[in-house]
């Protein structure tokens, strides 16, 4: 199943759970203490860092939707630290605030990438700490609900919270926690790990007894979906709709960490179905993110540029045929990326070794080629009402199959003035005999700090002269 990225900037997640701090001290180790028998630790450096719910949704902001956030934090200096972290990272903080207890936090004091001891700052949520009136508020401004449950209390009454949910006809994503999952009945989907799944479900000999123990537990707790992720295995999703399983193999090439990843699962997948994607459309872009992120080292995020870069390297659905605002999303990405995009235009009627040629110096002016074509119409009214010869359609998926072409996008004016301008590529490139200032386009390159080229097209070699060769013969 092909997969693209969505634009998530219209996307809705709300983010309510357990919140908390993550602090680290890095620094040397060159001898063992004469008080006891540790190691000493000179440090040299700290970082903090927004954990547990918090963590979701700022990989959820890092995708680009629209992320609110609650949790319950205490009246401490970690609570400001924390309010003052999610905010930078574009989200919109609404916690509650309980005096009575700390804002939970884990400091650890790493040295030479090995963590040598985690302290922990943290009491029970108290039951009249809840998070309704806050999720009522922001409930009628969201697309999508994540429920992130560390146990730390936050969700105490979770039960709750899915109906206010519900109520409102937003869907509830959940990452569980523990082995009651009772509590979470009703949810729209749940995102265990493979662990955790058969500590409730119990284990499974085969796929097919994971199926059926899944599609059990899916109907037992009356949920629309359950995604169990299984580490280098991938991932199996499970809907009470359909009849067939969907099984995803990993995507991760490397693991070096895999802390957070469970995290960038639930928010990638939480962000696409917001932005309108299928359940499976969203579970295979968050099988992707997964496989991104375990490939850095501690708790990370993946931005839209890397999903692209990902899918256009698989081929399975970054590069190809686009629509125009497809082609500006990526072009973004692109640029996001470091990456320097050449455009080019023509009808491309009947491809031949001059038009490759082409099109392959063109690519050697850049790291993404974009190639935008003349519809019929706009065809027939540049070279005769006997053309083209060969359909739009068919042209799109001849171009798309180039190894020089990354996206090919087709345009029904006369000039693709209003196209260029929309993308903006850094290289136009035009083949001919013209003169820079004569290129459509080319004014508006140039101004945004582009560059415009004319390549010289390879002589004997025309879709005109293959036409003639045809009639004559």
């Amino acid at each position: 199943m092909p997969i693209t990225v969505p634009d998530f900037s219209a996307a809705r997640v709300t983010v309510a759970g357990d919140v908390m701090l993550d602090e680290y001290w890095f620094g040397a180790t060159r001898r063992i203490s004469p008080e006891a028998p540790v190691p000493v630790v000179h440090v040299g450096a700290d970082e903090v860092r927004p954990g547990g719910a918090a963590n979701v949704a700022v990989n959820v902001a890092a995708l680009g939707a629209q992320t609110a956030l609650t949790g319950v934090i205490g009246a401490d200096n970690a609570a400001g630290q924390l309010t003052t972290l999610v905010a930078d990272a574009g989200i919109d903080p609404h916690f509650v605030a309980d005096p009575s207890i700390p804002t939970v936090s884990k400091l650890r004091v790493l040295s030479r990438g090995q963590q040598l001891i985690r302290l922990d700052r943290e009491e029970p949520v108290v039951r009249n700490a809840t998070l309704g009136p806050a999720l009522e508020s922001l409930l009628g401004r969201t697309d999508v609900l994540v429920l992130s449950d560390y146990a730390k209390g936050a969700l105490h009454d979770v039960g709750d919270l899915i109906a206010l949910a519900k109520r409102q006809g937003v869907p509830v994503l959940v990452d569980p926690k523990g082995t009651d999952f009772a509590r979470y009945r009703g949810a729209t989907l749940l995102t265990p790990n493979e662990s955790e799944f058969e500590a409730v479900a119990g284990p499974s000999s085969s796929d097919d007894e994971l199926v059926e123990r899944a599609r059990a537990l899916a109907t037992d707790l009356d949920l629309e979906a359950l995604l169990v992720t299984r580490s280098e295995r991938g991932m199996l999703l499970i809907e009470r709709a359909e009849p067939e399983p969907f099984f995803l193999s990993t995507v991760a090439r490397e693991v070096f960490d895999v802390t957070g990843a469970g995290d960038t699962v639930i928010a990638t997948l939480a962000a696409a179905l917001a932005a309108r994607l299928t359940r499976r459309e969203a579970s295979l872009l968050a099988n992707l993110a997964a496989g991104l992120v375990v490939r850095k080292i501690g708790v990370a995020t993946v931005t839209p540029a890397e999903l692209h870069d990902a899918l256009h390297q698989r081929g399975t659905g970054g590069r190809g045929v686009q629509d125009s605002a497809s082609l500006v999303i990526a072009r973004a990405a692109a640029q996001e990326a470091g990456q320097r995009v050449v455009m080019t235009n023509g009808c491309f009627d009947i491809l031949h070794a001059g038009h490759v040629a082409y099109l392959e110096e063109a690519k050697s002016l850049g790291d993404r080629l974009i190639v935008a074509v003349n519809d019929d119409a706009s065809v027939r009214r540049l070279k005769g009402q006997d053309r083209p010869i060969n359909p739009l359609d068919d042209r799109l998926a001849v171009l798309a199959g180039l190894a020089a072409v990354d996206w090919v996008v087709p345009f029904s004016a006369d000039t693709p003035a209003a196209l260029i301008e929309a993308v903006t590529p850094d290289v136009l490139v035009k083949g001919g005999d013209y003169a820079v200032d004569e290129i459509v386009g080319g004014a508006h390159v140039l101004a945004n700090g582009g560059e415009v080229r004319v390549l010289a097209f390879r002589p004997g070699r025309s879709s005109s002269r293959i036409i003639d060769a045809i009639r004559g013969s």
